[in-house]
């Protein structure tokens, strides 16, 4: 799959591109309400023997439109986005990048540059899809900017429990520590990826070394606390528990909290490492505790409690 990283205004040439569909959105999460407007393109797609793409934006609109300074935390950073996309069939990513220029284009300026210039013939959207201008475009009145130049169809909202799944609703799952019910929303487990690398070694002097994992790119984590986790590791599947925290019994005013995994049933080195982690299930908050010996007491317990949700 090809990714092609785009700037208002690009210089691609619409004689140069084949004909192609497009679904067009942030989709931060990739969740089932974003796979069922990409699978209609990748199904008319196939129907009408042309490519099928997606367009993307970033960083988060709100990132420019807010605050300059704001970070925002996703749910599928760009890389892991993209690496979605590839798996669902989708042959060519156009990544916008959103910035305060791209915010000011008109709506027809956009459609014009970046639907009819990238010789997208159909283009799929969620019904709430708004482009150009303070998203004065939006599927109900798209047709005023198509001019006929290329065919259009807003998907309808997914919808489970009879609300509207979202990127916001899974955010909200996540920071309660509703592992399942985001899963579910996502239509895949939520998961973590980044390298292992050294840490203070004092899980290993509490007879539970663990895997420190630290990753470049702005993951959103849920709820802080103990999880039952699956572990990717060297193309093998363990399971294991983790912390998510700020470890308040050894480390005093630690700002960001750090993702350290105990892996069951394994003991070797793997430092450097890539590592994924599948999220799982909460299992408790994490807790200050007196001293090493009663840390050591409750994370015994705490085996027991994931072995048991994992069946294992």
């Amino acid at each position: 799959m090809e990714t092609t990283y785009l700037t208002y205004p690009h210089d691609l040439n619409k004689d140069d591109l084949a004909e192609s569909v497009a679904a067009i959105g942030f989709f931060d999460g990739v969740h089932k309400g974003h796979q069922k407007v990409i699978n209609r393109a990748l199904k008319y797609a196939k129907e009408n023997d042309v490519k099928c793409k997606v367009i993307t934006f970033h960083p988060h609109p709100s990132v420019v439109l807010n605050s300059p300074n704001k970070t925002v935390q996703y749910i599928t950073p760009l890389s892991e986005k993209v690496k979605l996309l590839k798996e669902m069939g989708v042959e060519q990513v156009y990544v916008i990048k959103f910035n305060k220029e791209l915010s000011l284009v008109e709506p027809k300026d956009f459609i014009d540059h970046f639907i009819v210039g990238l010789n997208i013939i159909h283009l799929v959207a969620g019904f709430d899809y708004s482009y150009g201008h303070k998203g004065k475009g939006n599927m109900s009145n798209i047709e005023e900017d198509a001019q006929n130049r290329f065919t259009f169809e807003a998907i309808h909202k997914v919808e489970h429990n009879e609300e509207k799944i979202s990127s916001t609703k899974i955010r909200n799952l996540l920071a309660e520590g509703k592992i399942k019910e985001a899963s579910n929303l996502l239509g895949r487990p939520f998961s973590f990826e980044g390298k292992v690398v050294d840490g203070d070694k004092r899980g290993r002097l509490l007879g539970y070394p663990t895997a420190n994992i630290e990753t470049e790119e702005k993951y959103l984590l849920p709820r802080q606390g103990i999880y039952a986790v699956r572990v990717h590791l060297r193309d093998k599947v363990f399971y294991g528990m983790a912390n998510l925290g700020l470890v308040p019994t050894f480390i005093k005013d630690m700002k960001e909290p750090k993702v350290e995994v105990y892996i069951f049933d394994f003991n070797q080195d793997v430092y450097g490492e890539i590592i994924k982690i599948d999220w799982l299930e909460f299992i408790r908050n994490e807790e200050k505790y007196s001293g090493a010996e009663e840390m050591k007491a409750q994370l015994v317990d705490d085996e027991i409690a994931v072995r048991k949700v994992l069946n294992i």
